[in-house]
């Protein structure tokens, strides 16, 4: 077993950068293609099903959860700007949602307050 290690490790020390680069985007490209054809073929068998209506349903509210724990987790709440800014965008932007239910609204409009108080506190 050793010896085949040692034999493949040898064999990858002596490929030139390019051929590695190559392979590597290679196998990377196999790998994402079979990855997606893949999702497909699980959609078809999983049609009409309960849990993908569910998984529809509830990953793009998922998805805006990590985004905001991701986003405000570095804020400073202090009563500074940058948390009065941070605080009112992200009140604008849960009305805004609330309001109209559109993510891409909702998320822009946010950003903008904060980019604009921002600027202005």
């Amino acid at each position: 077993m050793n010896q085949a290690m040692d034999y493949a490790v040898h064999a990858l020390a002596t490929v030139s950068t390019p051929v590695y680069v190559a392979l590597a985007v290679g196998i990377a490209a196999v790998i994402t293609f079979g990855l997606r054809v893949a999702s497909f073929g699980i959609k078809g068998a999983l049609q009409g099903s309960a849990l993908l209506d569910n998984l529809g349903r509830w990953m793009p509210l998922g998805a805006m959860l990590i985004l905001l724990v991701y986003c405000l987790n570095a804020v400073e709440w202090k009563m500074d700007s940058t948390g009065i800014a941070y605080g009112v965008a992200s009140l604008v932007t849960v009305a805004i949602h609330v309001w109209r239910h559109n993510a891409v609204l909702s998320i822009v409009s946010g950003t903008v307050t904060c980019a604009v108080l921002l600027a202005l506190i």
